[in-house]
Protein backbone atom coordinates (compact mmCIF):
# COMPACT_ATOMS: atom_id res chain seq x y z
CA UNK A 1 0.00 0.00 0.00
CA UNK A 2 0.94 3.65 -0.60
CA UNK A 3 3.11 4.99 1.88
CA UNK A 4 3.51 9.04 0.61
CA UNK A 5 1.86 10.92 -2.41
CA UNK A 6 4.30 13.03 -3.80
CA UNK A 7 3.08 16.57 -4.46
CA UNK A 8 4.11 19.11 -6.68
CA UNK A 9 7.65 20.11 -4.05
CA UNK A 10 6.18 18.11 -0.91
CA UNK A 11 5.33 14.93 -0.01
CA UNK A 12 2.18 13.70 2.05
CA UNK A 13 2.72 10.92 4.58
CA UNK A 14 -0.17 8.74 4.34
CA UNK A 15 1.05 6.77 7.71
CA UNK A 16 -1.58 8.70 9.68
CA UNK A 17 -4.86 7.38 7.86
CA UNK A 18 -7.43 8.87 6.98
CA UNK A 19 -5.87 12.18 5.95
CA UNK A 20 -9.09 14.89 5.28
CA UNK A 21 -9.04 16.74 2.02
CA UNK A 22 -11.14 19.98 2.65
CA UNK A 23 -13.64 20.35 0.42
CA UNK A 24 -14.10 24.44 -0.66
CA UNK A 25 -16.77 25.15 -3.22
CA UNK A 26 -16.40 28.50 -4.88
CA UNK A 27 -19.66 28.23 -6.59
CA UNK A 28 -23.13 29.36 -7.24
CA UNK A 29 -24.34 26.04 -7.93
CA UNK A 30 -22.53 23.01 -6.11
CA UNK A 31 -25.11 20.06 -4.33
CA UNK A 32 -24.38 21.10 -0.90
CA UNK A 33 -22.82 24.60 -0.63
CA UNK A 34 -23.90 26.35 -3.81
CA UNK A 35 -23.42 30.34 -3.54
CA UNK A 36 -21.91 29.82 0.06
CA UNK A 37 -18.31 30.65 -1.00
CA UNK A 38 -18.72 32.57 -3.69
CA UNK A 39 -17.44 35.79 -3.01
CA UNK A 40 -13.51 35.43 -2.47
CA UNK A 41 -13.71 36.90 0.44
CA UNK A 42 -16.17 34.28 2.19
CA UNK A 43 -14.17 31.37 -0.27
CA UNK A 44 -10.79 32.95 1.98
CA UNK A 45 -12.39 32.70 5.03
CA UNK A 46 -13.56 29.57 4.50
CA UNK A 47 -10.22 27.86 3.71
CA UNK A 48 -8.60 29.16 6.69
CA UNK A 49 -11.28 28.04 8.99
CA UNK A 50 -10.54 24.76 6.95
CA UNK A 51 -6.92 24.60 7.46
CA UNK A 52 -7.34 25.45 11.47
CA UNK A 53 -9.74 22.68 11.86
CA UNK A 54 -7.13 20.17 10.85
CA UNK A 55 -8.01 19.82 7.08
CA UNK A 56 -4.80 18.04 5.30
CA UNK A 57 -5.41 19.47 1.76
CA UNK A 58 -7.52 22.61 1.29
CA UNK A 59 -9.59 21.13 -2.49
CA UNK A 60 -10.46 24.18 -4.25
CA UNK A 61 -13.45 24.29 -7.15
CA UNK A 62 -14.53 26.75 -9.08
CA UNK A 63 -17.48 24.58 -11.36
CA UNK A 64 -19.90 22.36 -9.87
CA UNK A 65 -19.71 18.51 -11.08
CA UNK A 66 -22.78 17.51 -9.80
CA UNK A 67 -25.37 15.72 -12.16
CA UNK A 68 -26.69 18.10 -14.40
CA UNK A 69 -24.53 21.23 -13.39
CA UNK A 70 -23.74 23.26 -16.90
CA UNK A 71 -19.79 23.31 -17.67
CA UNK A 72 -18.10 27.59 -17.13
CA UNK A 73 -15.59 28.67 -18.98
CA UNK A 74 -12.04 29.03 -18.23
CA UNK A 75 -12.66 32.49 -17.64
CA UNK A 76 -14.88 32.30 -15.26
CA UNK A 77 -13.60 29.69 -13.05
CA UNK A 78 -10.29 31.12 -13.14
CA UNK A 79 -11.92 34.41 -11.98
CA UNK A 80 -13.71 31.88 -9.22
CA UNK A 81 -10.58 30.41 -7.88
CA UNK A 82 -7.39 32.13 -8.51
CA UNK A 83 -8.10 35.25 -5.51
CA UNK A 84 -9.10 32.41 -3.07
CA UNK A 85 -5.77 30.34 -4.20
CA UNK A 86 -3.48 33.20 -4.38
CA UNK A 87 -4.74 34.54 -0.84
CA UNK A 88 -4.59 30.86 0.44
CA UNK A 89 -1.42 30.20 -0.78
CA UNK A 90 -0.03 32.66 1.65
CA UNK A 91 -1.62 32.17 4.32
CA UNK A 92 -1.74 29.02 5.14
CA UNK A 93 0.89 25.46 5.16
CA UNK A 94 -2.04 22.67 4.17
CA UNK A 95 -1.38 22.00 0.67
CA UNK A 96 -3.90 23.45 -1.93
CA UNK A 97 -5.35 21.35 -4.37
CA UNK A 98 -7.33 22.69 -7.77
CA UNK A 99 -10.58 20.56 -8.76
CA UNK A 100 -10.91 20.87 -12.43
CA UNK A 101 -10.67 19.03 -15.44
CA UNK A 102 -9.17 22.17 -17.88
CA UNK A 103 -5.54 22.81 -18.57
CA UNK A 104 -5.35 26.68 -18.53
CA UNK A 105 -7.15 26.49 -14.93
CA UNK A 106 -4.78 24.41 -13.84
CA UNK A 107 -1.54 25.62 -15.36
CA UNK A 108 -2.85 29.13 -13.40
CA UNK A 109 -3.64 27.53 -10.36
CA UNK A 110 -0.22 25.55 -10.08
CA UNK A 111 1.68 29.03 -10.98
CA UNK A 112 -0.21 30.37 -7.69
CA UNK A 113 0.77 27.82 -5.49
CA UNK A 114 -1.50 24.64 -5.93
CA UNK A 115 0.54 21.28 -4.90
CA UNK A 116 -2.40 18.84 -6.29
CA UNK A 117 -4.75 18.63 -9.70
CA UNK A 118 -8.00 16.59 -8.88
CA UNK A 119 -9.47 15.96 -12.24
CA UNK A 120 -13.02 14.07 -12.58
CA UNK A 121 -12.20 13.33 -15.55
CA UNK A 122 -8.84 11.52 -15.12
CA UNK A 123 -6.56 13.62 -16.83
CA UNK A 124 -8.94 13.35 -20.42
CA UNK A 125 -11.46 15.94 -20.46
CA UNK A 126 -8.30 18.12 -22.13
CA UNK A 127 -5.64 17.03 -24.34
CA UNK A 128 -3.03 19.70 -22.79
CA UNK A 129 -3.67 18.54 -19.26
CA UNK A 130 -1.24 16.36 -19.76
CA UNK A 131 1.00 18.22 -20.48
CA UNK A 132 0.32 20.91 -17.90
CA UNK A 133 1.19 18.18 -15.53
CA UNK A 134 4.48 17.00 -17.12
CA UNK A 135 5.79 20.68 -17.24
CA UNK A 136 4.60 21.29 -13.19
CA UNK A 137 4.36 17.63 -11.69
CA UNK A 138 1.74 17.84 -8.94
CA UNK A 139 0.44 15.47 -7.10
CA UNK A 140 -2.83 14.02 -9.44
CA UNK A 141 -6.10 12.67 -8.08
CA UNK A 142 -7.72 10.23 -11.06
CA UNK A 143 -11.40 10.39 -10.68
CA UNK A 144 -13.77 7.60 -12.68
CA UNK A 145 -16.58 8.96 -14.20
CA UNK A 146 -18.76 8.07 -17.38
CA UNK A 147 -19.55 11.09 -19.27
CA UNK A 148 -20.22 14.73 -18.37
CA UNK A 149 -22.06 16.00 -14.95
CA UNK A 150 -24.99 16.94 -18.02
CA UNK A 151 -24.91 12.90 -19.37
CA UNK A 152 -23.21 10.70 -16.12
CA UNK A 153 -26.17 9.14 -14.42
CA UNK A 154 -27.32 8.21 -18.39
CA UNK A 155 -24.15 5.55 -17.93
CA UNK A 156 -24.48 4.45 -14.77
CA UNK A 157 -24.43 0.67 -16.10
CA UNK A 158 -22.19 -2.39 -14.95
CA UNK A 159 -22.05 -6.02 -14.48
CA UNK A 160 -19.36 -5.33 -11.83
CA UNK A 161 -19.02 -2.24 -10.85
CA UNK A 162 -16.24 -2.66 -8.66
CA UNK A 163 -13.99 -4.60 -11.01
CA UNK A 164 -14.94 -2.03 -14.23
CA UNK A 165 -14.35 1.04 -11.54
CA UNK A 166 -11.08 -0.66 -10.92
CA UNK A 167 -10.02 -1.42 -14.11
CA UNK A 168 -10.84 1.99 -15.21
CA UNK A 169 -8.39 3.54 -12.59
CA UNK A 170 -5.46 0.82 -13.04
CA UNK A 171 -5.51 1.21 -16.62
CA UNK A 172 -5.53 5.17 -16.68
CA UNK A 173 -2.36 5.00 -13.89
CA UNK A 174 -0.81 2.75 -16.17
CA UNK A 175 -1.12 4.98 -19.31
CA UNK A 176 0.20 8.21 -17.56
CA UNK A 177 3.22 6.54 -15.86
CA UNK A 178 3.84 5.25 -19.50
CA UNK A 179 3.47 8.76 -20.94
CA UNK A 180 6.12 9.73 -17.96
CA UNK A 181 4.32 10.79 -14.57
CA UNK A 182 5.79 9.34 -12.15
CA UNK A 183 4.25 6.58 -9.99
CA UNK A 184 4.42 8.17 -6.48
CA UNK A 185 2.65 11.49 -8.21
CA UNK A 186 -0.54 9.70 -8.82
CA UNK A 187 -3.41 9.00 -6.45
CA UNK A 188 -7.11 7.42 -7.39
CA UNK A 189 -10.93 8.74 -6.42
CA UNK A 190 -13.65 5.66 -7.45
CA UNK A 191 -15.72 8.90 -8.04
CA UNK A 192 -18.88 7.70 -5.93
CA UNK A 193 -21.91 9.76 -7.28
CA UNK A 194 -20.35 10.32 -10.13
CA UNK A 195 -22.08 7.59 -12.95
CA UNK A 196 -23.32 5.48 -10.59
CA UNK A 197 -26.57 4.46 -8.64
CA UNK A 198 -26.95 4.63 -4.63
CA UNK A 199 -26.58 0.87 -5.25
CA UNK A 200 -23.37 1.10 -7.37
CA UNK A 201 -21.72 3.60 -4.44
CA UNK A 202 -22.61 1.09 -1.52
CA UNK A 203 -21.16 -1.78 -3.74
CA UNK A 204 -17.53 0.83 -3.52
CA UNK A 205 -17.63 0.96 -0.69
CA UNK A 206 -18.12 -2.87 0.34
CA UNK A 207 -15.29 -3.67 -1.95
CA UNK A 208 -13.23 -0.62 -1.04
CA UNK A 209 -9.99 -2.90 -0.63
CA UNK A 210 -9.68 -3.90 -4.38
CA UNK A 211 -9.43 -0.44 -5.04
CA UNK A 212 -6.38 -0.10 -2.21
CA UNK A 213 -4.61 -3.68 -3.47
CA UNK A 214 -3.59 -1.21 -6.84
CA UNK A 215 -1.32 0.52 -4.46
CA UNK A 216 -2.26 4.32 -4.88
CA UNK A 217 -3.10 6.63 -2.24
CA UNK A 218 -7.37 5.80 -2.51
CA UNK A 219 -8.96 9.11 -1.77
CA UNK A 220 -13.56 8.64 -1.11
CA UNK A 221 -15.31 11.74 -2.06
CA UNK A 222 -18.74 10.72 -0.19
CA UNK A 223 -19.31 14.00 1.92
CA UNK A 224 -23.34 14.73 1.74
CA UNK A 225 -24.18 12.94 -1.05
CA UNK A 226 -27.43 11.93 -2.33
CA UNK A 227 -26.73 8.16 -1.81
CA UNK A 228 -26.37 9.07 1.96
CA UNK A 229 -29.67 11.60 1.93
CA UNK A 230 -31.92 8.88 0.78
CA UNK A 231 -31.41 6.95 4.06
CA UNK A 232 -31.13 9.93 6.61
CA UNK A 233 -33.27 12.51 4.81
CA UNK A 234 -32.20 15.73 3.69
CA UNK A 235 -32.06 17.61 7.01
CA UNK A 236 -28.82 18.81 7.63
CA UNK A 237 -27.75 17.44 11.56
CA UNK A 238 -28.82 13.64 9.54
CA UNK A 239 -26.55 14.55 6.34
CA UNK A 240 -23.95 14.98 8.67
CA UNK A 241 -24.47 12.15 10.52
CA UNK A 242 -24.97 9.75 7.89
CA UNK A 243 -21.61 11.55 6.24
CA UNK A 244 -19.65 10.89 9.60
CA UNK A 245 -20.96 7.33 9.62
CA UNK A 246 -19.78 6.02 6.16
CA UNK A 247 -16.45 8.35 6.99
CA UNK A 248 -15.89 5.67 10.03
CA UNK A 249 -16.24 2.67 7.56
CA UNK A 250 -13.68 4.21 5.35
CA UNK A 251 -11.52 5.15 8.24
CA UNK A 252 -11.80 1.56 9.42
CA UNK A 253 -10.69 0.46 5.79
CA UNK A 254 -8.01 2.46 6.03
CA UNK A 255 -8.88 4.50 3.23
CA UNK A 256 -6.10 7.17 2.68
CA UNK A 257 -7.82 10.69 2.04
CA UNK A 258 -11.27 11.49 3.19
CA UNK A 259 -12.91 14.30 0.96
CA UNK A 260 -15.47 16.19 3.23
CA UNK A 261 -17.79 19.22 3.87
CA UNK A 262 -16.99 19.13 7.53
CA UNK A 263 -13.40 18.83 8.61
CA UNK A 264 -13.79 19.77 12.37
CA UNK A 265 -15.89 17.33 13.69
CA UNK A 266 -14.67 14.37 11.45
CA UNK A 267 -10.84 15.13 12.21
CA UNK A 268 -12.48 14.98 16.20
CA UNK A 269 -13.85 12.29 15.90
CA UNK A 270 -10.96 10.07 14.02
CA UNK A 271 -8.96 11.73 16.89
CA UNK A 272 -11.52 10.04 19.75
CA UNK A 273 -11.21 6.31 17.68
CA UNK A 274 -7.64 6.90 17.55
CA UNK A 275 -7.29 7.08 21.28
CA UNK A 276 -9.95 5.01 22.18
CA UNK A 277 -8.16 1.85 20.27
CA UNK A 278 -4.81 2.64 21.50
CA UNK A 279 -6.58 2.44 24.97
CA UNK A 280 -7.94 -0.24 23.83
CA UNK A 281 -4.40 -1.99 22.99
CA UNK A 282 -2.32 -0.61 26.51
CA UNK A 283 -0.41 1.97 24.12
Amino acid sequence: MAEIWSLRSRTLSLARRPLLMGILNVTPDSFSDGGLYLDASAAIERGLQLAEEGADIIDVGGESTRPGAQPVSPQEELRRVLPVITALAERVSVPLSIDTSKAVVAREALAAGVQIVNDVTALRGDPKMLDVVAEFQPGVCLMHMRGTPQTMQQHAVYQDVVAEVRGFLQERCEALEKAGIPREKLAIDPGLGFAKTPQHNWQIIAGIQRFRELGYPLVVGHSRKRFIREITGEEARRVMEGTLGVSLLLAAAEVDILRVHDVGITRRLLEWLRKEHQSELGT
